[in-house]
């Protein structure tokens, strides 16, 4: 599944990027409160109330039907109807049936039960004996009058009615409006635990069936699911509807069914193409050329992962379907993707660069899951990482191989890997793979959805694949998808057959200290990651575990003691070195020992860790930069940023030595170490922002970013073209935001005239894509009402998903404090904006700093709405209050706290972690406020 909550990429606007990276953040909280909720034992007359299914049932295949109205009743209600029947095989003895159902409304028998026994092949079915919900655990109970026979097969017959809501989980509705007519969709989002809202099922991953849908819709639409249609029938001309049945699936885990009913068109591949490609979305997007673009890439894509799994795409279609209401970016159904509209569609004219290159990867994302996933499939959610970590490491590589000059594979370090080291410095991160005892309640799965599993899960599988070499990395995961197709693993399957590839072969030559197992267990079984220092004055090596709070203790003990095996890449002054296994926490390496020359660790950051030296080997990198800065790698200019900035917040280096790091940056003009200097340095915007530091810091940083504002000016005639690489096209956009941000000389008016040009003619944007998130946010932001109340025109005007989404940020920019309440009362209301989107507009508006206290009174407000222990209003929580950094908040947050209790919430999601966020907040200011001004002060002297 593409991340819970999507962002296009390449924002270029600071403070879009430190709200995602706090939602972002966010996500493994809610992980932090699994002990709160575990699972208490019950005894063996009432398994019904343990949300794991017992192992006694195995599911054969399911035939179902389901009639979704797309008109409300007279109740008001959006309604579903279907019957389903389940097949399965009694694998130990038992006299009890436990099928997942939650939210169904089921039609009872004669007899007064929820459902119907019988037996196939000969087996007898004993007579039901009661039946009933289970509302905590969500199971449909089936009490028999005697026990199962082991080896036999039974069918389980059930009715039942649901509402088509449009909470965006499970069968839900999405609507939109065209030509003035409002429009219903009927769409599922099953993963993790909602197929059963749809129809009763074994909803576990390992559950695997085989699927025959059957779905009864309008005569005006269309009706899809994970494979070709059968045969369609037309019902009773009164009831104007279709019946369209569909071939079986292939044998997949429930939480890969998807269908939908839409009056959506399509374009496809051509007849003779070895599998069909079909890409649907609303009507006049599909006109406007929108979905050209997907259609065009998803083929090449798919062509490169038959290629690099060694084996071909299992399913004769692929069909991909924009939806205008959808929780994650995308979902990975097999053979029917389900997307958000911004992370499918593209339009040239209003869709960026980035928006461009978000297309590509989600599509690669959710294509590498065909068979990492679909067909091979976890055996439980707790290895959630194998999928999601797997899918977002090879999704770069498959963008790299359709895009090849986008140099993706080191854009991936700036987009997962320092995402990663962000989270799991935490001290209430979390393993990659937790134990399945962990991982219970459908609030535990949901949880896991956060980014210590997609993008720590990616880096060091991208480690893995980097000291094993990617030749023998692809023959490991080949051999694996062989051997395990259609079934489910663990994460020891996946290392036992990198090592059989290793034993089979003259490998050796790897030189790896110990077995694959022995080397990546220690990164997955424990959270974090090391801090690797070197002394170059006595080749000493060491690791320690690295924690953003140095005085925070990590919430869980690890039975590795928190040491790894490292490999390590380094060069001396500009020489590759070759490779390095740090094993022990402390070691000596004579190589490394020098007094002159300057070495560097982690060369590409081929390694999940991060590296301090000894003070004089700072002081020589930093010189290495100031003098001619390209003998580093790119990569590696951005790391020592995001390296010296991290490593002085935990008070291991001084923060002056990171503040030196910056001295250079007049001289940089690639794009990956401004996007890691501006992503650190808005920390320092936002706990400095009401202090005298900040006119001091905005001075210093504008005289480093004038040269690079100048630099595109020159390069573009004036602003009048845009780069041809695409990283630079990244950093034009840095120059500009980063340029207003720090007042450059003729930014803002550069963004107002644009923004009014617009304005004065709204047929003719004379903004370039790539350029409009900061244009946007600058000119709304040094305007009034009028150019808000345009940006909010254009924004329910838009046909273009990526256009309205710049849009939506944009008009947080505003400086007018009436204006961001009014917006923000918009955020509750679906009308006016998506309910999938609510969310964002919060944030956006609390990380305006005119904002902040809006957003903070209005979460305070709407707590009883949200629900104190929702995952969402955590989310919120930490998002909103990320900046806090004054008694007066603290004291806020606290007070917050003891009014929820009081209120019978308990312990609300997010907020011990708020308190004390901004108790570190405030500690780091107050340490580090008159050392920073002082150092300011020298540098402009």
């Amino acid at each position: 599944m593409g991340k819970v909550f999507y962002i296009s990429r390449r924002t270029g606007i600071v403070v879009i990027v430190a709200a995602a990276a706090v939602i972002i953040i966010a996500l493994t909280v809610v992980y932090a409160q699994k002990s709160r909720n575990e699972v208490k034992p019950v005894n063996d007359t009432e398994v019904w109330k343990n949300y794991r299914l017992p192992t006694s049932l195995a599911p054969v295949y399911y035939n179902v039907t389901l009639w979704p109205r797309l008109v409300m009743d007279a109740n008001g209600m959006y309604i579903f109807t279907g019957h389903s029947g389940a097949a399965f095989t009694c694998v130990n003895e038992t006299d009890l049936i436990l099928i997942h159902s939650n939210k169904l409304n089921f039609t009872l028998t004669r007899g007064g039960h929820h459902a119907m026994l019988r037996g196939l092949s000969g087996a007898k079915a004993p007579a039901i004996k009661k039946t009933w919900l289970e509302v905590e655990t969500q199971y449909l109970v089936v009490q028999l009058s005697e026990k199962l026979q082991v080896g036999s097969t039974y069918w389980l017959y059930t009715e039942f009615r649901g509402e088509l809501a449009d909470d965006l989980h499970g069968f839900y509705r999405s609507e939109y409006v065209e030509d003035g007519v409002k429009k219903v969709v009927a769409t599922t989002q099953m993963e993790p635990t909602d197929a059963r809202k749809a129809f009763p099922c074994f909803d576990e991953p390992a559950m695997k069936a085989v699927f025959h849908m059957t779905l009864i819709h309008p005569l005006d639409t269309v009706a899809l699911a994970n494979v070709i249609q059968r045969n369609i029938m037309f019902w009773p001309q009164h009831l104007k509807v279709l019946q369209t049945q569909f071939e079986p699936t292939e044998k997949m885990s429930t939480y890969l069914l998807a269908f939908v009913v839409s009056d959506f068109i399509s374009i496809k591949t051509p007849a003779e193409a070895k599998v069909l490609i079909r890409i649907y979305a609303r009507r006049k997007a599909i006109e406007a050329g929108q979905g050209e673009y997907a259609l065009n890439i998803t083929g090449r894509i798919l062509d490169f992962f038959q290629n690099y799994y060694n084996s071909k795409y299992p399913l004769r279609k692929s069909d991909q379907i924009a939806l205008p209401d959808f929780s994650a970016g995308a979902m990975e159904n097999w053979g029917l993707i389900t997307y958000r509209e911004a992370a499918l569609l593209y339009d040239p004219s209003m869709s960026s660069n980035g928006d461009k290159e978000a297309v590509s990867t989600v599509i690669s994302h959710e294509l590498a899951h065909m068979w990492f996933g679909n067909l091979v499939t976890m055996k439980w959610w707790n290895d959630l990482w194998l999928n999601e970590g797997f899918a977002t490491y090879v999704s770069y590589l498959g963008v790299n191989d359709a895009q090849p000059t986008w140099n993706m594979k080191d854009l991936m370090v700036l987009e997962e890997v320092h995402k990663a080291f962000a989270v799991d410095a935490l001290p209430y991160s979390h393993p990659l793979s937790s134990r399945e005892e962990e991982v219970n309640t459908p609030t535990q799965i949901n949880a896991l959805f956060n980014s210590i599993t997609y993008s720590k899960g990616a880096a060091v599988l991208r480690m893995l694949s980097g000291f094993l070499s990617e030749p023998v990395f692809v023959s490991g995961l080949s051999a694996y998808l062989k051997q395990f197709p259609y079934g489910n693993t663990v994460y020891s399957d996946l290392w036992g057959k990198l090592q059989e590839v290793i034993s089979k072969t003259e490998l050796w030559r790897l030189k790896l200290p110990a077995s694959v197992t022995e080397i990546m267990n220690r990164w997955i079984l424990q959270m974090g990651y090391p801090v690797v220092t070197i002394d170059t004055q006595t080749g000493r090596i060491s690791q320690k575990h690295f924690l953003l709070d140095s005085e925070s203790e990590p919430d869980r003990p690890s039975v590795y003691n928190y040491q790894w095996f490292v490999p390590i890449k380094w060069m001396k002054s500009g020489t590759a070195m070759g490779q390095h296994w740090l094993l022990e926490k402390t070691a000596t390496h004579e190589p490394m020992r020098t007094n002159s020359e300057w070495v560097l660790a982690n060369v590409n950051v081929s390694g999940f860790y991060r590296v301090n030296y000894d003070s004089q080997n700072w002081q020589r990198l930093i010189s290495q930069l100031t003098s001619d800065h390209s003998v580093i790698p790119v990569i590696n200019r951005a790391q020592i940023v995001d390296d010296v900035f991290n490593l002085a917040r935990a008070k291991i280096i001084n923060i002056t030595v990171a503040l030196s790091a910056t001295r250079y940056l007049s001289e940089e003009r690639e794009y990956m170490p401004w996007g890691s200097t501006i992503k650190n340095l808005d920390y320092f915007f936002q706990m400095f922002h009401r202090t005298e530091v900040y006119g001091a810091m905005e001075e210093y940083l504008r005289g480093k970013v004038q040269p690079l504002f100048n630099y595109f000016k020159t390069i573009t005639a004036d602003w009048t073209e845009i780069p041809s690489s695409h990283t630079d096209q990244y950093n034009q956009v840095n120059a500009i935001s980063f340029g207003c941000r720090t007042g450059v000389e003729g930014c803002v008016n550069l963004t107002k005239t644009w923004y009014r040009q617009w304005m004065e003619n709204p047929d003719k944007n004379p903004i370039h894509p790539n350029l409009k998130m900061p244009v946007y946010c600058n000119a709304i932001a040094a305007g009034g009402v009028e150019e808000w109340e345009f940006g909010w025109k254009m924004y329910k005007n838009s046909s273009s998903a990526t256009e309205a989404d710049k849009l939506m940020y944009a008009l947080s920019c505003t400086k007018t404090p009436w204006l961001l309440k009014r917006y923000l009362d918009y955020a509750f209301d679906p009308d006016l904006i998506r309910k999938q989107d609510a969310p964002f507009v919060i944030v956006y508006i609390a990380n305006n700093v005119v904002g902040q206290s809006l957003a903070w009174d209005f979460i305070r407000e709407h707590v009883f709405e949200y629900g104190g222990s929702s995952p969402l209003f955590g989310r919120l929580i930490l998002s909103v209050t990320n900046r806090f950094s004054t008694e007066l908040e603290l004291n806020q947050l606290q007070q917050f706290k003891k009014e929820t209790a009081a209120a019978g919430f308990g312990s609300v999601l997010g907020l011990d972690q708020a308190i004390e966020t901004t108790k570190a907040n405030m500690k780091w200011v107050a340490e580090n406020k008159e050392q920073v001004m002082r150092w300011l002060s020298e540098e402009l002297a």
